[in-house]
């Protein structure tokens, strides 16, 4: 945090400044200076949840620098703090609309002359706070590499994010059954309900790329009877996995390894392929080579899942590449490399590579209500956090996690579950009624498993 509050000068045009700007804003919830004067940014805003500025320093970086970026950083040093509430909480008091169009606005040679105090001085920038500095590389053969941006979301410390995950370490969105169901009862219900949409059966082969801390490959091999095998190019989920696998007793039916999912032997044959929410990590650019891919791995009519978080597409094709500030944020701190595509870009390189695409769900507001879930968690479990891996890095977290639930809320973001086969000739052997047993898929327990994969054998 800053050290330097900033002189009696830099104080009143900070009052100033900000008295200026809330004339022309309307948002429920107040700003409170360094010494301690609380000023409201909208008529009959509310104390109780408050912005606070530490120095003069936070609002020089943003006149200078007006961007998610510096909020991000300055929000992760504590330069920038919310009181009252967690940051979910807080920034739904906040139409963010409205602080995009204050330029248009505000009389800028007016709010130059009432800042010049504050503008004289440069603004400092923490070192706290862990950024990923690299190029990220558009594909493989170009420079990219995935194992080091993975292992730098998801080798933080399994610890870290059982902070905030559901019992099964599920990293990916729920499925509520109703807007009161718990974290835990809702990501059990989504992995069965993948299962379903699977139409695992005894026997099947299942394959799992980016398995993460492995919720899917023993739930279906325990509850479907199936062979699961799963990569990461993660160490430290490539640990929880291989541990879990062996307390669960799934040694014969589940293997995991630490490797590229695309490096494959070719003759790994696979009747049910489950990727869910690691297509982000591909890179648009390699996307119809990874479809065509998983394609080469599966049986004719094999079935795939895929479950991924979307952008909107926009009315101009030539638009859509570019980042937005959300996106710039999080390929910054959070996902190296990472990229949404629309839902139609999806669905179309699929028909592409080779697929069938049979359904399309959207799962939007189930993943706002789980990102909501995970904030509330981390922000109550946040000095356990602090101890794992810094608060700097668990505020980064608490703010991605909360621009998640609220984009998603919002609409800003999408979710889909996409159903798709092995394309060939003929029926696809889907089935008619999809929306209640898809296709007779059955849980059955760990022993009738057992027993009817020793009889195919």
């Amino acid at each position: 945090m800053s050290r330097e509050l900033g002189t009696e000068r830099e104080l009143q045009a900070t009052k100033a400044v900000i008295g200026e700007l809330a004339k022309h804003l309307d948002v429920n919830i107040c700003l409170e200076l360094w010494d301690g004067t609380i000023i409201p940014l909208g008529q009959g805003a509310q104390e109780e949840i408050r912005f606070v500025i530490a120095s003069a320093n936070v609002l020089r970086r943003l006149l200078r620098q007006p961007s998610l970026i510096s909020v991000a950083e300055l929000y992760a040093t504590g330069d920038l703090d919310v009181v009252g509430a967690n940051p979910v909480d807080a920034m739904r008091h906040v139409d963010h609309l409205q602080f995009l169009a204050l330029p248009r606005k505000v009389n800028k040679a007016r709010m130059l002359k009432m800042a010049l105090p504050i503008l004289l001085k440069s603004y400092s920038v923490s070192s706290f706070v862990k950024r990923f500095t690299k190029e990220a590389g558009v594909t493989p053969n170009s420079g990219r590499n995935d194992k080091e941006m993975i292992g730098f979301h998801y080798d933080l410390s399994n610890e870290f994010y059982s902070l905030f995950l559901d019992k099964e370490m599920v990293y990916s969105s729920a499925y509520f059954p109703t807007p009161d169901s718990s974290l835990d009862e809702a990501q059990l219900y989504k992995l069965d309900l993948i299962c379903r949409k699977l139409r695992l059966a005894p026997g099947d082969k299942l394959f799992d790329p980016g398995c993460g801390w492995g919720g899917l490959l023993c739930h279906a091999a325990r509850h479907y009877g199936v062979e699961a095998y799963g990569t990461t190019l993660s160490e430290e989920q490539f640990a929880h996995v291989k541990a879990k696998v062996a307390t669960m007793g799934l040694g014969d039916r589940v293997k995991v390894e630490l490797r590229d999912c695309r490096s494959l032997a070719d003759d790994q044959i696979f009747d049910k392929i489950a990727q869910v929410e690691m297509i982000e990590h591909v890179g648009i650019a390699n996307h119809q080579d990874f479809y065509k891919y998983l394609r080469k791995h599966m049986r004719p009519r094999g079935v795939y899942f895929g479950q991924a978080s979307f952008r909107r597409n926009t009315a101009r094709p030539e638009d859509f590449p570019r980042l937005t500030p959300y996106m710039q944020f999080i390929i910054k701190y959070i996902f190296p490399g990472g990229e949404l595509d629309h839902i139609g870009m999806t669905t179309g390189v699929l028909e592409q590579a080779g697929f069938e695409v049979h359904e399309v769900e959207a799962v939007r507001e189930h993943f706002g209500y789980t990102t909501e879930h995970w904030v509330r968690r981390l922000y109550d479990r946040r000095e356990e956090g602090a101890a794992l891996v810094g608060m700097p890095q668990t505020r980064i977290w608490l703010l991605y996690l909360s621009l998640c639930a609220l984009s998603f809320h919002r609409g800003a973001l999408n979710a889909f579950q996409v159903i798709a086969t092995n394309r060939r000739s003929g029926a696809s052997g889907i089935g008619f009624d999809r929306t209640t047993v898809y296709g007779g898929a059955r849980r059955v327990d760990a022993d009738d498993a057992r027993a009817n994969m020793l009889k195919s054998a």
